[in-house]
């Protein structure tokens, strides 16, 4: 067996980013950008139903709540949203270990993933 490598902070937002963009292109959203870097919001700028969605997008460690947002950071990201009469969400993805829930994530391991949609802002 190889060396335990823990996920860097960008790869655990990759993968988040990941599990969001597959459900958001299963129910029929078009791409129009996405952002991979945390602290650029929004991550995706999407297109269904010819309205304009904003999408942010955040992990979180165990034990954190990962439907808990920043209310300032998505204040800004709505007000920014609304000048293109667009709506806002917030994703929020809970990583952890399988094994142990208190490891961090590590690479070529399994892991649990808890999401439960678009919180709309």
């Amino acid at each position: 067996m190889g060396e335990q490598r823990r996920l860097t902070e960008q790869e655990l937002h990759n993968l988040a980013m990941n599990i969001v963009g597959r459900e958001l292109e299963a129910d029929g959203f078009e791409f129009l950008a996405i952002n991979s870097k945390p602290k650029k919001n929004p991550q995706y700028v999407c297109l269904k139903n010819k309205i304009l969605h904003f999408i942010v997008v955040r992990n979180a460690k165990y034990p954190n709540n990962p439907r808990e947002h920043n209310q300032e950071l998505m204040r800004k990201v709505k007000d920014q949203a609304n000048k293109f009469e667009a709506r806002c969400y917030f994703a929020g993805v809970g990583l952890s270990n399988a094994a142990n829930q208190e490891l961090p994530v590590y690479l070529n391991e399994e892991y649990i993933v808890d999401y439960q949609g678009l919180i709309e802002i």
